[in-house]
């Protein structure tokens, strides 16, 4: 390690205890201030050794995560239009199978099976490399940011460099003539792996893999939130752009 590593390692663990210790003072003078409001006649018991403290949410704005919050806004209007009897997601959100299946009857399968219990909503297990479907079965299926894990380990499941490629292969499968396919991925440039997190793939990759399937839409999350929210109808150039956006594929089996 060079010195100005070390120096430099060493300026950002002063900062760490700096900012921490800055915390602790503001939450120990807020306690006391905010006890002596209350009195002793309070509505709630106030106790120190019952204290919570939240140190990082006194922010300007709200914080989110920019791909988990999008792509299911982006599926969810999808769905709206497609208007389905029925929905099948592999691995997605739980969130998004959750709040869209107040609307659409949804049935989550997924390799580590949730335990929710909502009406509408049908929670089993499944293996996205063997899915427990026929050919050309499913009408509107979902897969959300899950392939690009496929093989990794990071989920328990087995090492396999072209895990992702049998995946896809899978949803390919199921899906029935004119059927809808919701599939997102990080996309980005150049293609890599950032083991054992995830794929990032780029645009042209995901089209040669779902050739023989016809691109409705193409909406993307860009790097920079200065770019907008959600991009709908996005160009495959804005996605060679980015180093990890959210690729929001929506594509329809128009033969077999």
């Amino acid at each position: 390690m060079s010195l100005a590593e070390v120096v430099n390692r060493w300026y950002k663990t002063c900062c760490s205890y700096i900012y921490s210790y800055r915390a602790h003072k503001t939450f120990s003078e807020e306690f006391i201030k905010f006890k002596e409001m209350t009195g002793v006649e309070g509505r709630f018991r106030i106790a120190w050794e019952e204290r919570h403290p939240c140190f990082n949410d006194k922010t300007t704005q709200t914080g989110f995560d920019r791909h988990y919050v999008y792509h299911p806004a982006w599926a969810a209007r999808v769905l709206a239009q497609t208007k389905p009897k029925c929905h099948i997601d592999i691995s997605s959100s739980v969130n998004f199978c959750s709040q869209v299946s107040a609307f659409i009857p949804v049935m989550f399968y997924d390799y580590r099976p949730a335990d929710l219990n909502l009406p509408g909503l049908t929670c089993e297990a499944a293996d996205l490399l063997a899915l427990p479907f026929a050919d050309r079965s499913i009408s509107s299926l979902s897969c959300m940011h899950v392939v690009e894990h496929v093989g990794l380990g990071r989920y328990g499941d087995p090492l396999d460099p072209d895990g992702d490629m049998k995946a896809i292969v899978e949803l390919k499968r199921v899906l029935a003539i004119n059927g809808n396919l919701l599939f997102v991925v990080p996309v980005g440039g150049n293609p890599r792996i950032m083991f054992n997190a995830h794929r990032i793939y780029t645009y042209a990759q995901i089209a040669e893999y779902f050739s023989n399937l016809e691109l409705m839409e193409f909406a993307l999350v860009t790097d920079d939130p200065k770019d907008g929210g959600l991009l709908r109808n996005a160009s495959k150039e804005m996605a060679d752009a980015q180093k990890y956006g959210c690729g929001c594929f929506w594509f329809r089996k128009v033969r077999t």
